[in-house]
């Protein structure tokens, strides 16, 4: 790690010296990232926006926003009250200095808040535009984090009141439970006729939606409703979902102009097969349906080495009676059976039986072949009649008039932080409030996780001259490593000589004939040199064989080499 920083100070300095050349490097400590600068968003165009809420000042929270004191109907009064809390607090991780997001604290209980609209939103020729943004910082397990826009009714007027009955027209946002994703959108449609108020369910999207309930990051969702019919739904900018009011929803807005009539009967003569026995067919006077399906094999003997004598089971002879047995309760004790021994290597043991095989004379039950039905009518089904519920809505857009927003949420993860809700006719205002505001949310994450490595690069690429500061300081180590593991040590130096030495010494006691080896005396210190031949004459002889010996090495030899007797230690 030492040299890594002795690293950093290097470039550091290469850098310095280039303080002549109009470099200017930014110098930001390890572990510290320079925060993104903030503002809470305004709305620059008052009159298109509806609601907008940023929740950086408490003060305005506290007038604009009212808590739930309601019950919910028909459970117990210990769970019915909605009494989850509310918190104005910055996200856990990579906050915004100043910034702050409305959470739900706890879990597992019921809570309720909403807010009235600066104008009520009317349905008529302009779109809506609805985007928030949530951050499921501790995951999701099962709960909701959708947005209600609130009809205005009398209900809606008392937001102390507001509960799960609480009349809504459009309810948009994730929900999940188990392995169950959804990113809802559900609006309430009123039937012209009859006044009635149904609910529609817009089909799921294609796209997988669980990374944005997992990943604990902030993600924006972002519904825009037109009024020719047709909508669209994005998370982070990305479209999840589109269609039509008038075909993309369960159950379809507008009923069929058909229906089957509820008083017709199938005829009691309306013959619904296609096929049917041939009724001409006659069973074969030699179809014997008596036959078995399987006879013995009347060919088969008994294959040679059989032991009939000998049972396929013994008792077991190593078997011993428990020590806990009681004859009186448990009956006579018998050891139990195993596999006899003796038919391990006999074709088989006990009373030998044919095989069974297939009986060739065997047709089962005789069924006469089927043919087409000259009575098929077709499958029945009853007459249409017309719908008297039909009527045909051209603009579901035009929906109940919203006066309010609110969270009516049930979850099971705690610390959900929603923020900057808007609810606008103008898709560029949206765009731009997501831009001072979720934008640099993801641009401060993507700075607090880029690391060391890559504030590295990025450096380099604004200064390519570091590449070579890079491989010289590589270098140095590769270097250093390659000359420990290449040089020679001084032991394993001493050690080769010892062994050439020892080898010089192996050749001088052998009786073989080697030739004189000439010693450096300016590497080895040896003792004076003595001529082989005056010391074997001036020695004594320690036997008769060195006598011959040294008799024999006075002779002159034929090849001109001169042999030499060792004395025998």
């Amino acid at each position: 790690m030492g040299y890594f920083f002795s690293v950093l100070l290097m470039i550091g300095g290469i850098l310095g010296e280039n303080a002549d050349d109009e470099v200017t490097v930014e110098t930001v400590d390890e572990g510290f990232s320079p925060d993104i600068p903030y503002e809470s968003p305004k709305v620059t165009d008052p009159k298109v926006v509806y609601f907008a809420e940023h929740f950086d000042d408490p003060a305005r929270f506290d007038r604009r926003w009212i808590k739930s004191e309601a019950k919910k109907e028909g459970i117990e009064e210990e769970i019915a009250k909605y009494d989850g809390i509310w918190g104005l607090e910055p996200s856990q991780k990579d906050s915004l200095p100043g910034d702050k997001g409305l959470v739900l604290k706890s879990k597992a209980k019921h809570a309720a808040i909403s807010a009235p609209l600066l104008k009520p939103f009317v349905f008529d020729k302009k779109p809506l535009i609805v985007q928030y943004e949530v951050l499921l910082q501790d995951g999701q397990e099962c709960g909701g984090a959708y947005l209600k826009l609130l009809s205005e009714s009398p209900e809606s007027k008392n937001l102390n009141n507001f509960h799960d009955k609480t009349p809504y027209t459009i309810m948009f946002g994730p929900d999940k439970c188990g392995n169950d994703h959804k990113l809802h959108f559900i609006f309430k449609h009123k039937n012209p006729l009859n006044g009635s108020v149904e609910e529609k369910h817009c089909q799921k999207p294609k796209e997988r939606l669980e990374e944005a309930f997992s990943d604990k990051l902030p993600h924006l969702y972002t519904l825009v409703l037109r009024p020719d019919n047709t909508f669209e739904i994005s998370i982070d900018r990305n479209v999840v979902n589109s269609g039509s009011l008038l075909e993309d929803f369960v159950p379809p807005v507008n009923p069929p102009q058909e229906i089957d009539d509820p008083n017709d009967k199938k005829p009691e003569d309306w013959d619904e097969r296609e096929k049917i026995p041939d009724p001409e067919a006659t069973k074969p006077d030699d179809w014997d349906e008596d036959a078995p399906a399987q006879i013995v094999d009347e060919t088969a003997v008994v294959p040679e080495g059989w032991l009939e004598n000998e049972p396929t089971h013994i008792p077991d002879p190593d078997a011993v009676k428990p020590l806990d047995w009681d004859t009186d309760m448990d009956g006579e004790w018998e050891p139990p059976l195993i596999e006899n021994p003796t038919c391990v290597t006999a074709p088989g043991c006990g009373p030998w039986e044919p095989p069974l095989i297939n009986n060739p004379a065997f047709k089962g039950k005789w069924r006469a072949p089927m043919i087409d039905n000259p009575n098929y009518k077709g499958k029945w089904r009853p007459r249409k009649i017309p719908n008297p519920d039909f009527f045909e809505d051209k603009e579901p857009f035009k929906m109940t008039t919203v006066s309010a927003v609110g969270f009516e949420l049930w979850s099971m993860s705690k610390d959900i932080l929603f923020d900057n809700i808007i609810v606008t006719e103008d898709i560029v205002i949206a765009e731009k409030w997501a831009s001072d505001t979720f934008d640099k949310k993801r641009q401060k994450i993507a700075k607090d996780s880029e690391s060391v490595i890559q504030k590295l690069a990025n450096v380099t690429n604004e200064y390519p001259f570091l590449w070579g500061v890079y491989i010289i300081v590589l270098a140095i180590p590769v270097v250093f490593v390659l000359y420990l593991c290449c040089k020679p040590s001084s032991s394993a130096s001493q050690t080769q000589e010892k062994e050439e030495l020892r080898e010089a010494a192996e050749k001088k006691k052998t009786d073989d004939v080697t030739e004189d080896v000439e010693e450096d005396n300016n590497e080895v210190e040896a003792e004076p040199e003595v001529n082989d031949e005056d010391e074997e004459k001036n020695s004594e002889p320690d036997s008769e064989e060195d006598n011959e010996a040294v008799e024999d090495a006075n002779k002159p030899s034929g090849e001109g080499a001169r042999k030499r007797k060792v004395r025998k230690e």
